[in-house]
C-alpha cells in the first residue's frame, strides 16, 4: 500500500449552484393559485351587474343626503328602483308592472321595508299626492335591499 494515496485524489471543490430552473412543485403550485386569483379578481371587478349595483348603491347614496322633500325623495327612489329593475330583468318583464304588483315585484325581489303602507305611500307621494305620509328612511332601506338581493335567474321574478 502506497502512503501517499491521499496525493492521488481529485482536489476538493464545491458542488454546482442549484439552478433556478425548473423551480419546485411548491412554486409551481403557488404560480397556479396566483394565476387563479388573479383571473377570479378580474372577472369579479369586471361584472356588469357588479357595476350596475354599485351605481344603483351610490345614487342611492345621494338620495339619502339630499335634503329635498318628501315628494322629491320618492320619486327619485322610485325611478331608481324602476331603472334597476329594467336594467337586471329587461324591459318586458318589468315595464308592465304598476301599482300593487310592482310593489309585490320590489317586495319579492329583496325589498321588505317597502310592503303594505311604506310602499304605497312611496308610490302615492311620487305619483302627486300631497298628503302621503314622509317614510323616507324605509323608502330607501327598500331600495337598498331591492338592489342588493334582485338577481335576474332565467327572467323568473327575484
Amino acid at each position: 500500500m502506497n502512503p501517499d494515496w491521499l496525493t492521488q485524489l481529485a482536489p476538493a471543490h464545491a458542488p454546482a449552484a442549484a439552478g433556478w430552473w425548473p423551480p419546485a412543485p411548491g412554486w409551481w403550485i403557488l404560480g397556479v393559485l396566483l394565476v387563479a386569483v388573479v383571473v377570479f379578481l378580474i372577472r369579479r371587478i369586471r361584472d356588469p351587474h357588479r357595476a350596475l349595483r354599485r351605481a344603483a348603491l351610490r345614487q342611492l347614496r345621494i338620495i339619502r343626503a339630499s335634503d329635498a322633500d318628501g315628494a322629491a325623495v320618492a320619486r327619485a327612489t322610485q325611478n331608481l328602483i324602476r331603472r334597476y329593475a329594467l336594467a337586471v330583468f329587461g324591459h318586458g318583464r318589468v315595464a308592465r308592472l304598476t301599482g300593487e304588483a310592482w310593489l309585490r315585484f320590489v317586495v319579492d325581489g329583496g325589498g321588505e321595508a317597502l310592503a303594505g303602507a311604506p310602499g304605497r305611500s312611496m308610490l302615492a307621494a311620487a305619483f302627486g299626492n300631497v298628503g302621503a305620509d314622509d317614510d323616507r328612511v324605509q323608502w330607501t332601506a327598500g331600495a337598498e335591499g331591492f338592489i342588493k338581493r334582485a338577481r335576474a335567474a332565467g327572467g323568473s321574478p327575484p
